[in-house]
Protein backbone atom coordinates (compact mmCIF):
# COMPACT_ATOMS: atom_id res chain seq x y z
CA UNK A 1 0.00 0.00 0.00
CA UNK A 2 1.23 3.48 -0.85
CA UNK A 3 3.35 5.06 1.90
CA UNK A 4 5.36 7.82 0.26
CA UNK A 5 6.76 11.12 1.50
CA UNK A 6 7.17 14.50 -0.14
CA UNK A 7 10.59 15.90 -1.08
CA UNK A 8 10.55 17.98 2.08
CA UNK A 9 10.09 14.78 4.10
CA UNK A 10 6.76 15.99 5.45
CA UNK A 11 4.74 12.83 6.15
CA UNK A 12 1.89 12.13 3.76
CA UNK A 13 -1.54 12.13 5.38
CA UNK A 14 -3.75 9.08 4.90
CA UNK A 15 -7.47 9.94 4.95
CA UNK A 16 -10.51 7.70 4.67
CA UNK A 17 -13.94 9.34 4.51
CA UNK A 18 -16.74 7.33 6.12
CA UNK A 19 -20.37 7.78 5.10
CA UNK A 20 -22.02 5.30 7.44
CA UNK A 21 -22.49 2.97 4.47
CA UNK A 22 -21.31 -0.62 4.16
CA UNK A 23 -18.46 -0.08 1.68
CA UNK A 24 -16.61 2.75 3.41
CA UNK A 25 -17.12 0.98 6.75
CA UNK A 26 -15.69 -2.27 5.40
CA UNK A 27 -12.76 -0.35 3.93
CA UNK A 28 -12.01 1.28 7.29
CA UNK A 29 -11.99 -2.15 8.92
CA UNK A 30 -9.84 -3.58 6.12
CA UNK A 31 -7.28 -0.76 6.35
CA UNK A 32 -7.13 -0.48 10.15
CA UNK A 33 -3.98 -2.56 10.62
CA UNK A 34 -2.49 -1.80 7.20
CA UNK A 35 -2.23 1.97 7.75
CA UNK A 36 -2.10 2.70 11.51
CA UNK A 37 -1.77 6.45 10.90
CA UNK A 38 -5.06 6.59 8.94
CA UNK A 39 -7.34 9.56 9.67
CA UNK A 40 -11.01 8.58 9.60
CA UNK A 41 -13.46 11.39 8.90
CA UNK A 42 -17.22 11.78 8.64
CA UNK A 43 -18.85 14.85 7.08
CA UNK A 44 -21.88 15.40 9.29
CA UNK A 45 -24.81 17.31 7.84
CA UNK A 46 -26.62 17.01 11.20
CA UNK A 47 -29.50 15.51 9.21
CA UNK A 48 -28.35 11.89 9.13
CA UNK A 49 -30.40 8.93 10.32
CA UNK A 50 -30.12 8.13 14.02
CA UNK A 51 -29.04 4.62 13.03
CA UNK A 52 -26.11 6.09 11.10
CA UNK A 53 -24.77 7.90 14.16
CA UNK A 54 -25.15 4.76 16.27
CA UNK A 55 -23.38 2.68 13.62
CA UNK A 56 -20.46 5.11 13.42
CA UNK A 57 -20.05 4.90 17.19
CA UNK A 58 -19.69 1.12 16.90
CA UNK A 59 -17.19 1.47 14.06
CA UNK A 60 -15.21 4.02 16.06
CA UNK A 61 -14.93 1.58 18.98
CA UNK A 62 -13.69 -1.15 16.64
CA UNK A 63 -11.09 1.10 15.02
CA UNK A 64 -9.76 2.13 18.41
CA UNK A 65 -9.36 5.76 17.39
CA UNK A 66 -11.78 8.65 16.93
CA UNK A 67 -13.69 9.28 13.74
CA UNK A 68 -13.21 12.99 13.12
CA UNK A 69 -16.63 14.61 12.69
CA UNK A 70 -16.48 17.40 10.12
CA UNK A 71 -19.38 19.76 10.60
CA UNK A 72 -19.98 22.30 7.88
CA UNK A 73 -19.60 25.85 9.16
CA UNK A 74 -23.22 26.34 8.18
CA UNK A 75 -25.56 23.35 8.18
CA UNK A 76 -28.36 22.32 5.85
CA UNK A 77 -30.89 24.71 7.35
CA UNK A 78 -28.54 27.67 6.83
CA UNK A 79 -28.09 26.96 3.11
CA UNK A 80 -31.76 26.09 2.70
CA UNK A 81 -32.58 29.58 3.98
CA UNK A 82 -29.90 31.28 1.85
CA UNK A 83 -31.24 29.51 -1.24
CA UNK A 84 -34.80 30.58 -0.38
CA UNK A 85 -36.24 27.11 -0.04
CA UNK A 86 -34.58 25.65 -3.10
CA UNK A 87 -34.29 21.92 -2.39
CA UNK A 88 -31.26 19.95 -3.58
CA UNK A 89 -31.88 17.50 -6.40
CA UNK A 90 -30.10 15.11 -8.75
CA UNK A 91 -29.37 18.05 -11.06
CA UNK A 92 -28.40 20.52 -8.30
CA UNK A 93 -26.63 18.66 -5.50
CA UNK A 94 -25.79 21.71 -3.44
CA UNK A 95 -26.07 19.70 -0.24
CA UNK A 96 -23.17 17.47 -1.31
CA UNK A 97 -21.08 20.45 -2.36
CA UNK A 98 -21.64 22.68 0.67
CA UNK A 99 -22.04 20.09 3.44
CA UNK A 100 -19.72 17.29 2.34
CA UNK A 101 -17.14 18.23 -0.29
CA UNK A 102 -16.17 21.70 0.94
CA UNK A 103 -15.64 20.63 4.58
CA UNK A 104 -13.67 17.61 3.34
CA UNK A 105 -11.40 19.77 1.16
CA UNK A 106 -10.89 22.28 3.96
CA UNK A 107 -9.86 19.44 6.26
CA UNK A 108 -7.39 18.13 3.67
CA UNK A 109 -5.62 21.47 3.32
CA UNK A 110 -2.47 21.66 1.19
CA UNK A 111 -0.34 18.84 2.61
CA UNK A 112 0.10 15.77 0.42
CA UNK A 113 -2.75 13.33 1.02
CA UNK A 114 -3.71 9.81 0.01
CA UNK A 115 -7.49 9.47 -0.11
CA UNK A 116 -8.90 5.95 0.31
CA UNK A 117 -12.15 5.16 -1.54
CA UNK A 118 -14.25 2.02 -1.05
CA UNK A 119 -15.14 1.34 -4.67
CA UNK A 120 -15.44 -2.43 -4.98
CA UNK A 121 -13.88 -4.65 -7.61
CA UNK A 122 -17.33 -5.49 -9.01
CA UNK A 123 -18.61 -1.92 -9.39
CA UNK A 124 -19.05 -0.03 -12.58
CA UNK A 125 -18.48 3.68 -13.09
CA UNK A 126 -19.79 5.86 -10.28
CA UNK A 127 -19.51 9.64 -10.32
CA UNK A 128 -19.30 11.84 -7.23
CA UNK A 129 -21.38 14.71 -8.57
CA UNK A 130 -22.41 15.59 -12.09
CA UNK A 131 -19.22 17.55 -12.85
CA UNK A 132 -16.74 15.18 -11.18
CA UNK A 133 -15.72 11.92 -12.90
CA UNK A 134 -15.08 8.39 -11.77
CA UNK A 135 -14.56 7.70 -8.14
CA UNK A 136 -12.79 10.68 -6.59
CA UNK A 137 -13.90 12.96 -3.79
CA UNK A 138 -11.72 15.90 -4.77
CA UNK A 139 -9.50 17.09 -7.60
CA UNK A 140 -7.12 19.01 -5.35
CA UNK A 141 -3.63 18.57 -6.84
CA UNK A 142 -2.14 17.45 -3.51
CA UNK A 143 -4.48 14.44 -3.30
CA UNK A 144 -3.81 10.95 -4.67
CA UNK A 145 -6.85 8.65 -4.71
CA UNK A 146 -6.45 4.90 -4.18
CA UNK A 147 -8.93 2.00 -4.33
CA UNK A 148 -7.82 -0.88 -2.09
CA UNK A 149 -10.85 -3.07 -2.81
CA UNK A 150 -10.13 -2.90 -6.53
CA UNK A 151 -6.44 -3.53 -5.89
CA UNK A 152 -7.19 -6.61 -3.73
CA UNK A 153 -10.11 -7.84 -5.84
CA UNK A 154 -12.70 -7.42 -3.07
CA UNK A 155 -16.27 -7.51 -4.36
CA UNK A 156 -19.72 -7.29 -2.76
CA UNK A 157 -19.44 -10.66 -1.04
CA UNK A 158 -15.99 -9.70 0.20
CA UNK A 159 -17.37 -6.55 1.80
CA UNK A 160 -20.10 -8.55 3.55
CA UNK A 161 -17.48 -11.01 4.80
CA UNK A 162 -15.34 -8.19 6.24
CA UNK A 163 -18.32 -6.69 8.06
CA UNK A 164 -19.55 -10.00 9.44
CA UNK A 165 -16.13 -11.25 10.59
CA UNK A 166 -15.43 -7.96 12.38
CA UNK A 167 -18.69 -8.17 14.32
CA UNK A 168 -19.76 -4.77 13.01
CA UNK A 169 -22.23 -6.30 10.51
CA UNK A 170 -24.31 -4.37 8.00
CA UNK A 171 -25.63 -0.85 8.72
CA UNK A 172 -28.80 -1.17 10.81
CA UNK A 173 -30.97 0.98 8.53
CA UNK A 174 -30.74 -1.74 5.88
CA UNK A 175 -32.86 -3.95 8.13
CA UNK A 176 -35.93 -1.80 7.53
CA UNK A 177 -35.33 -1.28 3.82
CA UNK A 178 -33.30 1.90 3.44
CA UNK A 179 -30.61 1.18 0.86
CA UNK A 180 -28.14 4.00 1.51
CA UNK A 181 -26.72 6.15 4.25
CA UNK A 182 -27.16 9.91 4.06
CA UNK A 183 -29.70 12.50 5.16
CA UNK A 184 -33.10 11.19 6.15
CA UNK A 185 -34.65 13.30 3.38
CA UNK A 186 -32.17 12.32 0.65
CA UNK A 187 -33.71 12.87 -2.78
CA UNK A 188 -32.16 9.61 -4.00
CA UNK A 189 -34.63 7.62 -1.92
CA UNK A 190 -37.04 5.54 -3.94
CA UNK A 191 -40.78 5.92 -3.21
CA UNK A 192 -40.77 2.64 -1.25
CA UNK A 193 -37.98 4.05 0.95
CA UNK A 194 -40.07 7.12 1.68
CA UNK A 195 -42.92 4.80 2.67
CA UNK A 196 -40.58 2.90 4.97
CA UNK A 197 -39.36 6.16 6.49
CA UNK A 198 -42.99 7.13 7.08
CA UNK A 199 -43.66 3.84 8.84
CA UNK A 200 -40.40 3.54 10.74
CA UNK A 201 -39.62 7.17 11.54
CA UNK A 202 -42.82 9.19 11.06
CA UNK A 203 -41.28 12.19 12.84
CA UNK A 204 -38.46 12.31 10.25
CA UNK A 205 -40.99 12.03 7.44
CA UNK A 206 -42.94 14.96 8.85
CA UNK A 207 -39.75 17.01 9.17
CA UNK A 208 -38.86 16.25 5.54
CA UNK A 209 -42.34 17.27 4.45
CA UNK A 210 -41.93 20.68 6.10
CA UNK A 211 -39.04 21.51 3.76
CA UNK A 212 -41.25 21.24 0.68
CA UNK A 213 -42.72 24.36 -0.96
CA UNK A 214 -46.08 23.76 -2.61
CA UNK A 215 -47.80 27.14 -2.81
CA UNK A 216 -45.30 29.97 -3.14
CA UNK A 217 -47.75 32.35 -4.81
CA UNK A 218 -45.32 35.26 -4.74
CA UNK A 219 -42.64 33.54 -6.80
CA UNK A 220 -44.66 30.76 -8.38
CA UNK A 221 -42.34 28.01 -7.21
CA UNK A 222 -42.82 24.40 -6.19
CA UNK A 223 -40.06 22.38 -4.55
CA UNK A 224 -40.66 18.75 -3.60
CA UNK A 225 -38.32 15.86 -2.79
CA UNK A 226 -39.99 13.67 -5.42
CA UNK A 227 -40.81 15.27 -8.73
CA UNK A 228 -44.55 15.38 -9.22
CA UNK A 229 -45.47 13.93 -5.82
CA UNK A 230 -45.24 15.99 -2.65
CA UNK A 231 -44.85 13.97 0.53
CA UNK A 232 -48.28 15.10 1.69
CA UNK A 233 -49.67 13.11 -1.27
CA UNK A 234 -47.32 10.17 -0.95
CA UNK A 235 -48.41 9.54 2.65
CA UNK A 236 -52.06 9.06 1.70
CA UNK A 237 -53.09 5.43 2.31
CA UNK A 238 -54.06 4.81 -1.31
CA UNK A 239 -50.68 6.03 -2.55
CA UNK A 240 -48.78 4.04 0.08
CA UNK A 241 -50.68 0.94 -1.05
CA UNK A 242 -49.91 1.66 -4.70
CA UNK A 243 -46.19 2.15 -4.02
CA UNK A 244 -46.00 -1.08 -2.02
CA UNK A 245 -47.84 -2.98 -4.78
CA UNK A 246 -45.47 -1.70 -7.48
CA UNK A 247 -42.46 -2.51 -5.33
CA UNK A 248 -43.62 -6.08 -4.76
CA UNK A 249 -44.24 -6.52 -8.48
CA UNK A 250 -40.72 -5.30 -9.20
CA UNK A 251 -39.24 -7.61 -6.56
CA UNK A 252 -41.11 -10.53 -8.06
CA UNK A 253 -39.56 -9.76 -11.45
CA UNK A 254 -36.10 -9.62 -9.88
CA UNK A 255 -36.61 -12.96 -8.15
CA UNK A 256 -37.55 -14.55 -11.47
CA UNK A 257 -34.36 -13.20 -13.05
CA UNK A 258 -32.20 -14.14 -10.06
CA UNK A 259 -29.02 -15.89 -11.18
CA UNK A 260 -25.93 -15.85 -8.97
CA UNK A 261 -27.06 -13.09 -6.62
CA UNK A 262 -27.45 -13.85 -2.96
CA UNK A 263 -30.88 -13.67 -1.35
CA UNK A 264 -29.95 -10.50 0.57
CA UNK A 265 -28.87 -8.76 -2.65
CA UNK A 266 -32.03 -9.66 -4.54
CA UNK A 267 -34.66 -9.22 -1.85
CA UNK A 268 -33.00 -6.36 -0.06
CA UNK A 269 -32.50 -4.31 -3.19
CA UNK A 270 -28.97 -3.44 -2.05
CA UNK A 271 -27.48 -3.36 -5.53
CA UNK A 272 -28.75 -0.70 -7.91
CA UNK A 273 -28.22 -1.86 -11.49
CA UNK A 274 -30.25 0.92 -13.12
CA UNK A 275 -28.73 3.51 -15.42
CA UNK A 276 -30.23 6.36 -13.38
CA UNK A 277 -27.87 8.93 -11.80
CA UNK A 278 -26.05 7.42 -8.85
CA UNK A 279 -25.81 8.83 -5.33
CA UNK A 280 -22.72 10.82 -4.42
CA UNK A 281 -19.79 8.70 -3.23
CA UNK A 282 -19.04 10.87 -0.19
CA UNK A 283 -22.64 10.51 1.00
CA UNK A 284 -23.46 6.89 0.33
CA UNK A 285 -20.44 4.67 -0.27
Amino acid sequence: MTNKQTNSQVPVRHILSLSGGKDSTALAIFMRDKVPEMEYVFCDTLKEMDETYEYLNRVEAYLGKPIIRLNAKAGFDHWFKILEGYLPSVQQRWCTLMLKLKPFEEFIGEQEVISYIGLRADERYRGVVTHKPNGVLTHKPNVTTVYPFIEYGIDYRGVIKILEESGISMPPYLAWGRTHSGCYFCFFQKPIEWVRLLERHPEKFEQAMKYETLTDEQKGRTFTWIEGMPLSELKKPENVAMIKKRFEERQSQLRERKTNKTLIETLGGLEDTSEAPKPCLICHL
